[in-house]
């Protein structure tokens, strides 16, 4: 499955959610998919798209909030999902596509994540699906915290432009967007 073919399914089926996208391709992918408001591009700080996205899901209870992170970043903050658990906000979507490698920065192999569905449901998420075709992607999703842990391909083509905005329109374009605002 190709990595930005699953980040074009979750712009079609959740168009009114707000996306944290971790650093690197993935973020450059999202850009170049769609440019909205509602996507806090990460521009660098590997690991915390999810602890971003936990702050906000649980300060903004009215929007859904999806967190695309890469494999790599996932296991560079993996004990945060501990508190994702323990918050249980029931309004975030955590998305790990998984290559099995830092694309971003050379290609070196990630540890692979085997058992994620009983691990992470072990620790709390309320589901976790294991994906690795689109038409696996559930119609309905559960109340969360819900993992999608999509096994995805390398990128095989021209890697998009990067993001244009300044970490402070980043912000600022996003911040516009939420029901209740983050002081």
């Amino acid at each position: 499955m190709r990595k930005i073919a699953v980040i074009e399914k979750l712009l079609t089926v959740y168009p009114d959610a707000h996306i944290i996208s971790t650093c690197g391709y993935i973020t450059r992918d999202l850009y170049n998919a769609s440019d909205r408001q509602e996507h806090f591009y990460m521009v660098g700080s590997m690991g915390m798209a999810a602890p971003i996205a936990l702050g906000l899901a649980i300060t903004n209870p009215h929007n859904t909030f999806i967190v695309l992170d890469g494999d790599g970043s996932f296991a560079m903050n993996f004990g945060f999902t501990l508190m994702i658990a323990q918050h249980q906000p029931s309004n975030l979507i955590h998305v790990v596509l998984d290559n099995e490698m830092h694309e971003s920065t050379g290609g070196q192999h990630t540890v692979p994540f085997s058992n994620s569905k009983e691990t992470l449901e072990n620790i709390g998420y309320n589901k976790v699906h294991v994906i690795e075709s689109l038409d696996q992607f559930p119609e309905k999703v559960e109340e969360g915290p819900v993992m999608f842990h999509c096994k995805v391909e390398a990128n095989a083509g021209k890697i998009g432009k990067r993001v244009e905005w300044t970490p402070q329109e980043i912000v600022q374009r996003f911040m516009s967007t939420l029901a209740v605002s983050v002081s």
